[in-house]
């Protein structure tokens, strides 16, 4: 059969409906869903895929259909079908814990199914040992709440109601767990009509032509335009997480050795092997399945900074278009991103996150420094207990942190690598939750220095107003986020109970259960982004300004920038010249490229930095 070419003007009509219906759908559930995680933090992502399982949109991550047709083949679908999963095992990598609720709607044209809808989110509670699925101490999944793989959640129209019953009756807000999962069949069901009129407007063929065409441009982009930017050779690079709840800390590596071979078919190749065997505790991650398809397309968005301009770089979505382009190697079974049920994941971020940034560094050895430097944008936090009415309550955030420096600008401020998240406001917080917020702001200093400073993470102050426990999951407590070429690390996450008080005390990064009496005040203060550059180029002006909007100290901008202020609040640029020079005479000329600060040496029995830092 010969291929229907794709007509240019359709093609662009096809993506703008599919970006506009991804959209839909995802407004549709954050206005019907009533967990706080998914209507107010935004921590969910829908997904359009085609009938070859191939990702067609590319505003953000999501889960993959594999695993639902391999269950279930797509001629035994019917109109009206919804299939569901979060069994991480099952998941063909697409799952990275039991929280992540996935559905899977497909969509119908002439009799025949097209593509998919889908939509996954992170969900307040689906059962395990602790409020909020996250046992930070879990070595085991069966210590993280319910498993399900892929089962038929809706059978043409009809949901199944002895599914939901087994759901929520393992969920400690059931009522918030009917609800959103409503809320997302319903969007989804409302997408694939949607979609299926697109079908039905300008024929199957012409469509999936479109589809091709799509895909098709993605792949070309990157391998002109993105690719052609990193230069023959190999690279290496490691970073690690810190700890897993379980053992004491130490270091978790994680390594990339990258390949780049601009004349075969496949460039790029990323290779795993060196990562560390498989953690105890829960921060591993099922990578290496269906030749980690979901990996390659949750690490494109790094490569995305080789972009000739940052407007550019803001144009370039990451589909299916992406994965021929890249080749993984894994390691064998038995680590960090291999692991073998049923060890536990439900802090798998540490990993994820962790590997984002491996890709960067590596990317950075290989192009000079033409990469940001590094960041930490996700880390749970949460409050739960009974409210005044005996009613039990979780509030859980998923706060940001500052992005690393960039070649050309600063990183920004309390950013989240999912986009469209956000903390939760203070309103709702508040008029919901035996809760006081008493400050919400930028973190000082927490920004790593540079010609380019890293972004800010926040400070948050909450006061408890009756007797509860505080729960977190976060990394980077210990280990901060690294700075290049001459750049500063930032600084790492910390919690405070009764900050300033008789009571004070730092909690560890990986809690349960902190038990917290009525009039308790917790600080919370996340991750600052990496620094880019040498901090003495950076203009005086500019760190006058970072004085100014509270994003560094005066003494911040003497220790780390050199730049001395007078009494009138003003730079004695005499003074800044002196010290300026006088920090430049300090140093040894054998700086390493990438800044890892303190606690890389404090877990490290004592080495400043290791051999994968220098170039």
């Amino acid at each position: 059969m010969t291929a229907v070419a794709a007509d240019p003007v359709l093609v662009e009509i096809v993506a703008g409906t599919l970006a506009a219906i991804e959209m839909e759908v995802e407004t549709a559930i954050g206005r019907t869903s009533r967990s706080p995680m998914i209507r107010d933090a935004h921590d969910f992502r829908a997904g359009i895929h085609d009938r070859k399982l191939r990702k067609l949109t590319g505003r953000s991550y999501s889960a993959l259909v594999q695993p639902v047709v391999r269950d279930y083949p797509i001629d035994q679908m019917n109109v009206g079908d919804v299939f569901f999963h979060n069994d991480v095992y099952l998941s063909e990598g697409g799952i990275g814990h039991l929280p992540d609720l996935c559905v899977t709607v497909p969509v119908f044209a002439g009799g025949a199914v097209v593509a998919f809808v889908q939509a996954f989110g992170h969900h307040d509670d689906i059962g395990g040992a602790v409020p909020g699925s996250m046992p930070s101490a879990a070595t085991s999944m069966f210590e993280e709440g319910l498993m399900v793989p892929p089962i038929k959640l809706w059978d043409r129209g009809v949901p199944n109601e002895s599914a939901l019953k087994i759901m929520t009756r393992n969920s400690r807000m059931p009522d918030s767990l009917a609800a959103d999962l409503d809320a997302e069949c319903s969007a989804c069901l409302s997408g694939a009509r949607r979609l299926g009129e697109l079908f039905e407007r300008y024929g199957v063929e012409a469509v999936e032509a479109c589809f091709d065409a799509i895909l098709s441009n993605s792949t070309e982009v990157y391998r002109t335009e993105i690719l052609s930017q990193i230069p023959d050779g190999t690279y290496v690079w490691e970073d690690y997480a810190e700890h897993d709840g379980v053992d004491e800390p130490m270091l978790h590596r994680q390594r990339i050795t990258l390949t780049m071979d601009s004349t075969a078919e496949v460039p790029l190749v990323i290779d795993f092997t060196g990562t560390g065997p498989q953690a105890k505790g829960p921060i591993n991650h099922c990578g290496d399945y269906s030749d980690g398809n979901f990996l390659k397309k949750w690490l494109a968005p790094v490569l995305r900074n080789l972009a000739a301009t940052p407007e550019r770089m803001a144009e370039l979505d990451v589909n299916e278009g992406v994965v021929p382009l890249i080749e993984m190697r894994f390691p064998e079974k038995g680590t960090l991103l291999t692991p073998v049920f049923p060890a536990p994941t439900n802090a798998r971020t540490f990993v994820i996150l962790r590997l984002l940034g491996v890709l960067a560094g590596v990317l950075a050895k290989a192009t000079g420094g033409r990469m940001p430097a590094d960041q930490e944008t996700i880390r749970y936090t949460g409050v739960y207990g009974t409210d005044a009415n005996g009613e039990s309550y979780l509030m859980r955030e998923v706060l940001g942190g500052g992005s690393g420096g960039r070649y050309y600008a600063d990183g920004e401020d309390t950013i989240h690598v999912v986009p469209d998240s956000r903390n939760l406001p203070t309103e709702f917080t508040e008029g919901r939750f035996p809760l006081r917020i008493e400050a919400l702001g930028l973190a000082l200093d927490s920004g790593g220095a540079g010609r380019y400073r890293g972004g800010c993470g926040y400070e948050k102050h909450i006061r408890v107003l009756r007797d509860a426990h505080f729960m977190s999951i976060a990394d980077r407590s210990i280990l901060a986020c690294w700075g290049v070429k001459g750049g500063k690390a930032g600084q790492p996450f910390q919690i405070t109970v009764d900050p300033g008080g008789p009571d004070e005390h730092e909690v560890d990064a990986l809690a349960d259960a902190e038990p917290l009496k009525a009039g308790t005040v917790v600080r919370v203060r996340t991750t600052g982004g990496g620094g880019w550059g040498d901090p003495l180029e950076r203009p005086v002006e500019e760190v006058l300004q970072d004085i100014a909007w509270l994003k560094v100290s005066v003494a911040g901008a003497r220790r780390d920038y050199g730049v001395v202020i007078d009494e009138d609040g003003d730079a004695d640029l005499t003074a800044t010249d002196a010290l300026r020079s006088s920090m430049r005479a300090e140093r040894t000329g054998d700086e390493p490229f990438f800044d890892r600060g303190p606690g890389y040496a404090t877990l490290s029995g004592g080495a400043s930095f290791n051999e994968f830092d220098r170039l």
